[in-house]
């Protein structure tokens, strides 16, 4: 697991460590869990998005019928 660096100033870290015992946590343990729930959030929105863009596909596609021409038809030169 790699390891990150943070500057933060000293009242914050004192008053988050305290926060931290009295969930009988760590100051890491709740960083990790707030960078994970930050990544699971963001995925769940880009699935939100993209499970909206294929709904909206079903709801706006229209039948083209039978294709009756080739690529070759649309690139004449």
């Amino acid at each position: 697991m790699p390891n990150i660096t943070l500057n933060v100033d000293d009242d914050t870290v004192k008053k988050v460590r305290k926060i931290a015992i009295d969930k009988n946590t760590t100051l890491t343990a709740m960083i990790r869990e707030f960078l994970t729930s930050v990544a699971a959030r963001d995925a769940r929105m880009k699935d939100e998005a993209l499970s909206k863009l294929h709904q909206s596909f079903k709801t706006i596609s229209r039948d083209m019928g039978q294709r009756k021409w080739s690529r070759d038809d649309l690139h004449e030169r």
